[in-house]
């Protein structure tokens, strides 16, 4: 009986879309096909199993995480199954964004297993979980958090040996990535992601970055099968301790991804305030083959909050779908906020991308475009406005349903009961 409100929702505003061309039975096929990587960094504010005894705060490399909410995940096995629970409120079958400081090292200490030194058995219980669970898997080197980048400086470093250090662990990266996409027969996005930079004005600006092209030029070295492995660079405005000058700017990454054609990696959260990824999307991808998104919320600098359903989230949906774009494109998410539940933090973000995404596929893009193609600039905002009071809500809640995952708010519920179901957690 609950469902038959919602189904009858949906038939009526199934109608008002059918009027418009659009089918919504196609939208929900496409959409489900479009997997969304959740951070496993959110379920353990980015601390990593690397020393288990790690504190809220000790992150470092231009990363904080504020807040102490309960129940934050101490072991993998509590992440996974924390994971299990997020993914089984989210409508469509997602992926996994592991970082290199999630491996397990069933007891060997780091001082005798360094991060150059680690490998896909490090991680084959993850791989055997994401089999399991019927996802894939994405990647990220580590370059903080480790006393070789305690001075904010990895493979930009001016000492040779940290730099031959950070690129050992690229490379080590690259092929734990290829094993990942060996496993599960479609390519891992390795990602990397350098703090490097300066808190106040650097007297040379250059020589950083032509040591972190070299750097990063050594770690691509070996050919990898774009069917295993897929590698992307990400760039960054400003960090904590690099608020002057980044080495990695966008500039210099947008440069570096074109001319070896790496995936470029545009993060929500690292511009500033008044720019916008989705007005970059177009220009990108007018030069490299795909991109990489990592889909946040700054608020005032890069202060990754949970997504929630902005403007800009739905500009950079729209943006993916006008410009046929969606498979150019991987979507991932970045956020971490220890200040409420991590679980909900996941569903909450996820969930939003979703609706944002179908906010954009259920829009009359022919029509539109064509009244641009006409010049009849009126009529074309007209009908975009119109679009937005058309009754998406119900859609949504027979997608959900369909989806068999909770409709509304209904998921908090089972959230609110996985949290007292695992009190005993202690931070």
């Amino acid at each position: 009986m609950q469902d038959k409100p919602v189904e009858q929702a949906y038939e009526l505003a199934s109608q008002r879309y059918s009027a418009l061309g659009i089918d919504t039975e196609v939208v929900f096929d496409r959409l489900k096909s479009i997997p969304i990587s959740l951070h496993c960094w959110q379920g353990d504010d980015v601390g990593g199993f690397e020393n288990i005894e790690k504190k809220i705060g000790d992150v470092g490399g231009g990363l904080a995480v504020t807040g102490n909410y309960p129940g934050k995940a101490r072991t993998p096995e509590e992440l996974r199954a924390d994971l299990e629970k997020a993914y089984s409120l989210i409508p469509g079958t997602h992926r996994l964004n592991l970082h290199a400081s999630y491996g397990e090292f069933h007891g060997v200490a780091r001082n005798s297993l360094d991060r150059n030194q680690i490998g896909p058995e490090h991680f084959q219980d993850w791989i055997n979980w994401a089999s399991e669970q019927g996802i894939s898997l994405d990647f990220n080197p580590t370059y903080f958090a480790h006393e070789k980048a305690d001075d904010g400086l990895t493979l930009a470093h001016p000492d040779r040996e940290i730099r031959e250090f950070w690129i050992e662990h690229g490379i080590a990266c690259r092929k734990i990535g290829a094993a990942m996409g060996q496993a599960q027969g479609n390519p891992c996005v390795t990602n990397v992601w350098i703090p490097d930079g300066y808190k106040d004005t650097p007297a040379n600006r250059r020589l950083p970055r032509e040591r972190l092209a070299d750097s990063l030029d050594a770690v691509f070295a070996e050919e990898i099968s774009p069917e295993l492995n897929l590698d992307a660079v990400e760039c960054k405005l400003f960090g904590l301790g690099s608020e002057s000058y980044v080495v990695g700017s966008h500039e210099f990454y947008l440069g570096y991804a074109i001319t070896r054609q790496k995936l470029l990696c545009l993060d929500a959260g690292h511009f500033h305030p008044t720019e916008v990824i989705s007005d970059k999307i177009s220009s990108v991808l007018m030069y490299l083959p795909k991109i990489l998104l990592h889909v946040s919320r700054g608020v005032r600098w890069d202060s990754d909050h949970v997504v929630t359903l902005s403007d800009e989230l739905q500009a950079i949906a729209h943006e993916l779908v006008r410009g046929d774009y969606l498979g150019r494109v991987h979507l991932g998410l970045d956020f971490f906020d220890a200040s409420i539940n991590r679980v909900a933090a996941w569903v909450i973000g996820t969930r939003n991308l979703i609706k944002s995404l179908l906010l954009a596929m259920l829009e009359p893009v022919d029509r539109l475009q064509q009244l641009e193609r006409e010049g009849d600039f009126t009529s074309r905002l007209a009908l975009m406005e119109e679009q937005k009071s058309l009754p998406f809500g119900a859609v949504w809640d027979y997608y959900c349903l369909k989806s068999e995952v909770p409709v509304g708010a209904a998921w908090l519920d089972e959230v609110k009961q996985y949290e007292r179901e695992n009190g005993d957690r202690s931070n």
